[in-house]
């Protein structure tokens, strides 16, 4: 591996200056903090010391962060902006280490003018100023400023000065914003969530608003006293209205947001500098599914797929702009996330093409066209099930945070007979699918997509056991072994765990030749009183890949040892030539095991070490746009280095492409 440094044990390479320093959950904040000066506030690497000395009186201490005037000299004359960081347990009142030491450094340094206290949940800004006698001030502000000094872009962002997130900043901004409403308005954490959703919806709705100025909104000043607080919840209730209108199949028409002033207006600061919709999909994913397992997980079997799984599984499946794409258990929505933007890259590279320039370059009627395009594919070609109200709401608006395919989400109990779903979800489903409603008459009549995938509720905890949903399902009968060959009876089972039968569901809800890719647990591949599952399957889908996960996939929370299947359905003609020769087609299989995930059994991130067990770094180049998200004129060049994650999903999706080819799949 080429230009590769070597970490010690127990230390991390700062991001700005290079140096070892000792992994802690201080330095953790301080780390994402960097990155966002550089990457999302435009300071240049030169400009920025860390650890540097600050002479107060007659002793000396060590600053976390500081930044000096552009071209001066790094002495402390010159410091214009101070960052401390603490750890979570540290709060902004601490004694030694809370907001009052940030104070002192400032006013130890006289051309200092910024201050930022943070603990990664909560954030304080400062702004030194001096008052009628003189004597120095603090005025709190939403942020600190960025490299060009725009004061004004602070309290109102323009379009073109909203920052794209990087790591885990927009993730600490969402659990601050959830914590704030917890604490300030009173209310459970479900509650809080829900609440903070219809904040993120009106951010959202103000962004999609192009050609007019962003309403979503609140200066310091606003924030800081009473009136100010009410003209905000005024501002971003009127773009609620909105938001109603166009998402009524989300909220109820006399819904509101339910939340005091003063915190709405601390929300709507912490939030409004971030474009939501440009931000990478990977770091929004992050944020909003961990903000969703924390509030919403329920006691079902639910437990939501990591972000390289559910990208691994969709990159297999190579799904198109053409493809109807289906998750009967759809959790937060991640899989149909990942499967969206896979397609929305599709047709940004044909437009790009058609436009023959790039999209950070088109035009504001290229960009409408551009957004209605993608908008019509995710009403017309992605749907969405789960039995869990909450977490179908939940859904919708991760879909429409990532492109706007809330429509075709739906709360439904995907295993049920289709004569059994609720009327009025059979009556949007038909539509959506613009097939006449008298088509769903049975199990029979659901192979309407291209793709199915998904990872669905399993363990014996939750069996399925109304005789009303297995007798649909072969899987839901009992089955016979006679001298290795298994023949189903017309008997019913007692009860069955929900993954078998969604096996069987996911298989009817494919077109002939449709491709599925299914998170299971192990147990079905292997266990002996499982064969007539491996039978059936067999016997009605082409197993193209199986790849086994390692055992911590879904740690911290849960231990079953799991795998992916690739299968595509095999269509009536050849389970006929099957059954007429009593020969299965001979075919190759795409057989794999990832024996590093990322992550470790407690759900921290796991790097890559040398031969001698150390972690080793990378060097990374990029461009940073020094105006806003999409801006990239007059862009530099920034070098920095980066730990490289011990995950092999990656090289899966690699090693499979190759052998797709090779052995001519038709996807």
């Amino acid at each position: 591996m080429p230009n590769i440094i070597v970490i010690p044990e127990g230390k991390i390479c700062d991001y700005i200056d290079g140096k070892f320093r000792n992994d802690t959950p201080e330095e953790y904040v301080r780390q994402n903090i960097e990155k966002r000066l550089v990457n999302e506030h435009k300071y240049a690497v030169e400009r920025i010391a860390v650890e540097f000395g600050i002479r107060i009186g007659s002793s000396k201490r060590r600053a976390d962060i500081v930044i000096f005037s552009a071209g001066a000299a790094r002495s402390q004359e010159n410091i214009q902006l101070i960052i401390e960081c603490k750890k979570e347990t540290v709060g902004p009142g601490d004694r030694k280490d809370g907001v009052g030491q940030l104070k002192s450094y400032m006013s130890s340094c006289a051309n200092c003018e910024w201050g930022m206290w943070t603990n990664g949940r909560h954030k304080e800004v400062l702004r030194k100023v001096f008052g009628d006698t003189g004597a120095v001030e603090f005025a709190e502000f939403n942020d600190i400023p960025s490299a060009d000094g725009r004061v004004e872009d602070i309290d109102r962002p323009q379009r073109q000065t909203l920052k794209n997130a990087v790591e885990d900043n927009l993730l600490f901004v969402f659990k601050a914003c959830h914590n704030h409403i917890y604490v300030t308005d009173g209310m459970q954490k479900q509650p809080a969530f829900f609440e903070l959703l219809k904040v993120i919806f009106c951010k959202i709705e103000d962004e999609k608003n192009i050609g007019k100025p962003l309403e979503f909104y609140a200066t310091s000043g606003e924030r800081s006293n009473p009136d100010g607080q009410l003209t905000v919840k005024n501002r971003i209730a009127a773009i609620f209205e909105g938001v109603k209108k166009k998402h009524a199949h989300i909220f109820e028409k006399n819904d509101a947001i339910d939340l005091h002033a003063r915190s709405l207006a601390h929300v709507v600061s912490e939030i409004q500098k971030y474009s939501l919709l440009d931000t990478n999909i990977d770091i929004k994913g992050k944020a909003y599914e961990e903000l969703v397992g924390a509030n919403l997980r329920g006691d079902r079997g639910e437990f939501f797929t990591p972000r390289n799984v559910m990208r691994m599984t969709v990159q297999m499946l190579a799904p198109t702009f053409d493809d109807k794409v289906t998750d009967p258990a759809c959790g937060t929505g991640g899989f149909l996330v990942v499967a969206m933007n896979q397609v929305i890259d599709q047709v940004q590279s044909l437009y790009e093409e058609e436009n023959g320039v790039k999209k950070q370059h088109w035009s504001v009627a290229q960009n409408r066209n551009f957004q209605n395009r993608i908008a019509d594919i995710a009403q017309t070609n992605f749907f969405g099930f789960d039995i869990n109200p909450d977490l179908a709401k939940a859904t919708k608006m991760n879909m429409v945070m990532n492109n706007d395919g809330s429509g075709n989400i739906f709360r439904t109990n995907s295993l049920l007979p289709p004569h059994a779903w609720d009327a009025e979800f059979r009556e949007n489903l038909t539509r959506s699918l613009d097939i006449p409603a008298s088509a769903l008459r049975n199990s029979d009549c659901l192979g309407l997509f291209d793709v199915v995938v998904t990872n669905p509720p399993f363990g014996s905890r939750i069996p399925i056991s109304e005789s009303g949903i297995l007798e649909q399902y072969e899987l839901g009968h009992i089955w016979r072994n006679q001298d290795g060959h298994w023949t189903k009876s017309d008997r019913l089972r007692s009860s069955a765990p929900p993954e078998q039968l969604f096996i069987e569901r996911c298989l009817q809800l494919l077109k002939p030749g449709g491709r599925m890719g299914i998170v299971l647990p192990d147990s079905i591949l292997g266990a002996p009183g499982l064969g007539f599952i491996r039978q059936w399957l067999t016997e009605k889908m082409r197993i193209i890949a199986s790849i086994d996960l390692h055992v911590d996939t879904f740690q911290p929370r849960n231990g079953t040892q799991t795998s992916v299947l690739i299968l595509q359905k095999k269509t009536a003609e050849q389970i006929r030539r099957e059954e007429k020769t009593r020969n299965m087609a001979d075919y190759p299989i795409f057989m794999t095991m990832v024996d590093h995930i990322g992550h470790d059994k407690r759900g921290n991130p796991q790097f890559k070490r040398d031969a001698d067990g150390s972690e080793i770094l990378r060097p990374v180049v990029g461009e940073i746009a020094p105006g806003g998200a999409s801006d990239l004129a007059g862009a530099v060049t920034v070098e920095s280095r980066e730990k490289i994650s011990d995950d092999q999903t990656g090289d899966v999706v690699d090693s499979f492409k190759r052998w797709r080819e090779k052995e001519g799949l038709s996807w």
